[in-house]
């Protein structure tokens, strides 16, 4: 790995204590990276954590479940293919806290784009430093010719170079990515092959996404770091290779981990400043536990805290309850995955993104990377394959869905044209938070305007550039350390990756 091009984000810099106050209680409302990270470092310093999650197990949305094959052979099923950048600086360290190593990560040696008539887009062997990764990719792509390059929109693509907080969103957030993206001027095919992909893999349809948020996310991907487009995969399934561990990791801390649990609601209470109404799973009040606490973690989606914030009227700011209510859900996405009767050609990779067929946007081949996968396909000379579609239509029908991908799956994998299924899980979710042009100036942050109140998610608008896993992390450690920062608490590094582009300005930055 390259030296890493981050700065260090602290609050408050001359934080001395190693340890909260004697006595303090917090509850973290939502098991998923977020809300981990936040009880993590609430624990470790030492402040007594009640964590809440309404799912049987840890993980949110990047989380698995034991699940049965039609033979009683038990599996290990999640949401989908996840990518572990070599940039996710807060998330690796969240995981180190179980794996010093990272030793569950399986570096890939590249992810290519694979388009109609045999188009192959590689990210491999670029160079990783910017600018000269993306001239080298430029240079690489065969659906960009030198002409091409010449009736490029020169000043719109510096865009993609200049990223700076202030600057790009407050030019580019009322526009659409897709508008964006076509304001470029590249020739349709390079267009296909170089941004549908990526613009696609934030579950958001680039056509109701913000351009500022696309325009970040470039940065934080491919521009403003040193780590390279590669990235990592855990070759376990995640339930056992992370989730179980961390949560031994927080029992351990003295963390009481509730799970197939919720939050229902806030109002201020008695003998501290806040009461939280927990129910168990069965909702409707039954088991309902009303447990107070000095600090209150909402780690939740976006349909969830909208419930706990509409359910508690002491959270009273008129614009805290704007902007949670301003927050949306974009499209649903499908995760398909196959246990398949025939191996895969030999030359094929774990992961590749797909274009230009279809709803089908990226093809696993878990046994490829995936120690439980690769056991099954060893055994029965099978593969295991799975299929995403992101933002697809709300008024999808699932039998048409179903066929489309179907056809662009054997359109780019032939060999499996004729394979039989053995097994399948298809999955449909629909809680993604959405990024739709205009939305910044009022999503929430982190800090509220209730004391001992902060929220955590990738939903939050950060002072940093990141996406998916990682924001949530850092969203997450930056929650603990807003609540703590009254203390003088020693703040949990937050690391990211440049916090401009190569023609922006070089801010200094304390998080608050």
């Amino acid at each position: 790995m390259s030296r890493p091009n981050f700065v260090s984000l602290n609050l408050p810099r001359d934080g001395h204590n190693s340890r909260a106050t004697s006595g303090q209680t917090a509850v973290v409302a939502g098991g998923g990276l977020a809300g981990v990270a936040a009880a993590t470092v609430l624990a470790e310093r030492g402040v007594a954590v009640v964590l809440v999650e309404k799912n049987r197990d840890l993980g949110g949305r990047a989380g698995g479940w034991t699940d049965h094959l039609a033979s009683g052979e038990a599996f290990e099923m999640e949401r989908g293919f996840h990518a572990f950048f070599r940039q996710y600086y807060n998330l690796r360290a969240l995981v180190r806290r179980v794996d010093p190593d990272l030793s569950c990560f399986q570096p890939m040696d590249d992810y290519p784009v694979l388009g109609p008539g045999g188009r192959v887009q590689s990210f491999s062997g670029l160079p990783i430093k910017p600018p000269w990764n993306v001239i080298a990719l430029t240079q690489r792509a065969s659906t960009l010719s030198f002409t091409d390059l010449l009736k490029v929109n020169k000043m719109a693509a510096l865009a993609m170079m200049r990223y700076e907080r202030d600057w790009t969103f407050g030019g580019y957030d009322e526009m659409t990515a897709s508008a964006y993206l076509e304001s470029l001027n590249f020739p349709p095919e390079a267009h296909r092959m170089l941004f549908d992909v990526f613009a696609r893999s934030f579950f958001n349809p680039y056509a109701d996404m913000s351009a500022a948020e696309m325009l970040m996310m470039f940065h934080f991907y491919f521009v403003g770091n040193s780590e390279g487009l590669i990235f990592d995969v855990v070759h376990q399934p995640f339930s056992t290779g992370i989730w179980r561990p961390l949560r031994k990791y927080l029992e351990e801390l003295g963390v009481d981990v509730r799970t197939e649990c919720s939050v229902a609601s806030l109002q201020k209470g008695d003998a501290r400043p806040w009461c939280v109404k927990v129910n168990d799973g069965n909702g409707g009040g039954v088991g309902a536990e009303s447990v107070e606490a000095d600090h209150v973690v909402l780690a939740l989606d976006v349909a969830a805290l909208q419930a706990v914030v509409n359910d508690s009227p002491d959270l009273d700011d008129a614009g805290f309850r704007d902007s949670v209510a301003s927050l949306a859900t974009t499209n649903p996405f499908a995760v398909w995955r196959l246990w398949l009767d025939k191996p895969a050609n030999p030359d094929r990779k774990p992961f590749v993104g797909t274009t230009g067929i279809g709803p089908l946007d990226n093809i696993s081949l878990y046994n490829l990377f995936e120690d439980e996968s690769r056991d099954w396909a060893t055994r029965n000379g099978g593969a295991v394959a799975e299929l995403h579609a992101y933002g697809v239509p709300r008024d999808f029908d699932e039998a048409a869905l179903r066929a489309e991908l179907m056809q662009a799956f054997h359109a780019f994998y032939p060999e499996f044209a004729d394979a039989q299924i053995i097994e399948e899980r298809f999955l449909m979710r629909d809680d993604c938070p959405a990024f739709a042009p205009g939305m910044d100036v009022v999503r929430p942050t982190v800090a509220t305007a209730h004391d001992g109140i902060v929220l955590a998610g990738d939903f939050v608008k950060l002072p940093l550039p990141s996406a998916l896993m990682e924001r949530a992390v850092g969203s997450g450690f930056l929650a603990a350390n807003t609540l703590l920062a009254p203390q003088g608490v020693q703040p949990e590094p937050i690391l990211s990756v440049s916090l401009s582009g190569l023609l922006g300005r070089r801010p200094r930055l304390e998080v608050a």
